[in-house]
């Protein structure tokens, strides 16, 4: 029987997603050009014998535009035999990525793929491809949705008021993860995934000094009228602070069939072994995390207690802290590294950001089973659970 195993996972540092940030002078195309350069370099293997290239970009539009991962792996000098996409899930983009990757080697479809992700926000910014004035849902949508669908900074509020997360519970989580990362980047734990770029070598986001005490002191993020007066349960506890911040970056990871790194010398660093994607509520639309979970531990045939690490997309502290009260997750497993709150949230390059962590940790750490999950606009989450080998 087949298998997909990830044989090479790499990403950027991740850049402050602004203007002045450290990659906001690189074109996105040569942010993942970079990574792929890296991926192929790093394995070894023959580029000539990827079997395909599937990338992941939210805001395709402008420099961002046209298939991103096609041009990427040309500006990385690549064979143009090697057909490559682009795809977008929104925030999970590149998870999903890496399931059509991994669903096309267990189908006998592919032997060698690279799936991949990079967003250049500070180039190309959040909602550049919805012109002043369009309407990106129709009106079907707005039919079935009369109260009309939310910004997901209100989801984030409404998740808070839902599940009952204090500021200060979500303060404290940000500061935690802002600690994590600061003690992972001091211990080395990056140090094997990470190519630096543009003078950059570590993570621009990560805020070492950051205290629960500092973060009190910002505003909220979110607080408007109009949606204090639809949903009065809020209390305008999200800030800045305890979101993502944005960012700019790229990821990729090489999947390959067990036969095919047996024969081609390369050493895997997990098996690919569950997949799962879902729908939920797109008015909260942050919480699919949870049915995710749940039902790719249910097709793996594992329980939660069976899971080493997990990687929980931090898109918000309250969409962790909302899932780790459902799930009943080890907090001391979840984002050992620090997670987006602190290294940062490139969105297309997310996914396989979060992959390149996860697969690298469970290696450092000896964990058996692993477990990530993103949440993602539109009320979707994916999630995958990989396997030491």
């Amino acid at each position: 029987m087949r298998d997909a195993v990830i044989v090479e996972a790499v990403r950027t540092p991740i850049g402050k997603g602004k203007p002045g940030g450290a990659l906001a002078g690189t074109h996105p195309v040569e942010l993942l050009a970079h990574t792929l350069k890296e991926l192929v370099g790093r394995s070894g293997i023959d580029p000539a014998l990827v079997d395909d290239v599937i990338g992941g970009t939210v805001d395709q539009v402008g420099e961002q535009a046209m298939n991103t991962t096609r041009w990427a792996w040309l500006s990385a000098g690549f064979p143009d035999s090697v057909p490559a996409t682009t795809v977008d899930r929104q925030c999970g983009s590149s998870q999903q990525a890496v399931h059509f990757a991994a669903q096309g080697v267990l189908a006998g479809a592919y032997d060698v793929v690279v799936a991949c992700g990079v967003e250049s926000m500070s180039r190309v910014p959040m909602w550049s491809n919805v012109p002043p004035g369009a309407d990106p849902f129709g009106p079907g949508v707005a039919a079935r949705f009369p109260g009309g669908l939310v910004p997901q900074g209100i989801s984030a509020e409404l998740i808070a008021a839902k599940w009952s997360l204090s500021r200060e519970a979500m303060d404290a989580f940000a500061a935690e993860s802002h600690g994590r990362a600061a003690a992972a980047w001091s211990a080395g734990a990056f140090d094997a995934e990470v190519a630096p770029l543009a003078g950059l070598a570590t993570d621009e986001s990560v805020r070492p000094a950051t205290t629960p005490e500092i973060l009190a002191g910002l505003r909220p993020a979110f607080a408007d009228p109009g949606y204090a007066e639809r949903f009065p349960q809020i209390e305008w506890s999200v800030t800045a602070g305890n979101s993502s911040p944005v960012n700019d970056g790229a990821s990729a990871v090489l999947i390959t069939s067990g036969e095919t790194a047996e024969r081609l010398g390369l050493r895997p660093l997990a098996r690919l072994h569950s997949f799962a994607v879902t729908g939920s509520d797109p008015l909260l639309m942050l919480t699919g995390v949870i049915p995710a979970t749940e039902r790719v531990l249910r097709r793996a045939g594992l329980d939660l207690a069976d899971i080493d690490l997990f990687e929980v997309n931090e898109a918000f502290a309250s969409v962790v802290l909302a899932w780790l009260q459902e799930t009943g997750a080890d907090p001391a497993k979840v984002n050992v590294n620090g997670g987006a709150i602190a290294l940062g949230h490139p969105l297309g390059a997310s996914g396989t950001r979060l992959m390149t962590t996860l697969v690298h940790a469970m290696r450092a750490r000896g964990a058996r089973y692993a477990l990530q999950t993103m949440c993602e606009a539109g009320g979707l989450a994916n999630a995958t659970l990989l396997e030491a080998l």
